[in-house]
């Protein structure tokens, strides 16, 4: 049953769409999607992994989540800082994860940069301190945002602190998976479930 954008599962709980038909996009979305990260090498890794989706859906990323912990060493961001340009080839090699030598210099680099933020704070502080003073009420998918004034300024922010993938929509895909920002529509069970947003 569909209700303004919504479908009521099974087990009688609202979601959107796209977290209704594939299991482990529901078990996503149900558990882990829009809750705060508040740790270094969590949000580590949801900026590498933000990265690695562009161009893909999410529900490969999901898939591939194991191989890309088990590649990356957890996303342990010291670890990754000092991979070499063999580890880029040996990663290259991996069928388990994305394939994008492009990317996975992506993720080494931006191990780097978390690390030099740490002088400054951490990386933590520093996106947090990017969460708007609203959040968005979705009805529809329709009326969720790509991008915001936020996600725009956090992009420039961490480019310059050297980062990269980090555009505005993949900045705004990572605010939305870590509560930054609630775009839970307004009728899913997990409106309002982040402890961020009243």
């Amino acid at each position: 049953m569909t209700v303004e954008g919504i479908i009521i599962g099974d087990d009688g709980l609202a979601r959107p769409l796209w977290a209704s038909s594939d299991p482990l996009m529901r078990e996503y979305y149900d558990t882990e999607w829009g809750l705060p990260v508040r740790d270094e090498q969590g949000l580590y890794e949801r900026i590498s992994l933000e990265a690695f989706q562009a161009g893909l859906s999410w529900a490969t990323i999901l898939r591939k989540r194991p191989a890309f912990r088990a590649a990356f060493h957890d996303f342990h961001p010291e670890t990754v800082a000092a991979f070499t340009e063999a580890d880029v080839e040996r990663l290259l090699q991996d069928p388990g994860i994305v394939r994008n030598r492009l990317k996975i210099r992506a993720a080494i680099t931006n191990a780097q940069a978390t690390i030099a933020l740490r002088a400054e704070g951490g990386l933590v502080d520093f996106v947090w301190q990017f969460q708007p003073a609203s959040t968005p009420e979705p009805v529809t998918h329709a009326d969720v945002p790509t991008t915001s004034p936020e996600s725009i300024a956090l992009s420039k922010a961490l480019r310059k602190k050297g980062f990269a993938f980090v555009g505005p929509t993949t900045m705004f895909a990572l605010m939305e998976a870590i509560g930054m920002v609630d775009t839970h529509l307004v009728d899913s069970h997990r409106r309002g479930t982040s402890g961020v947003w009243r």
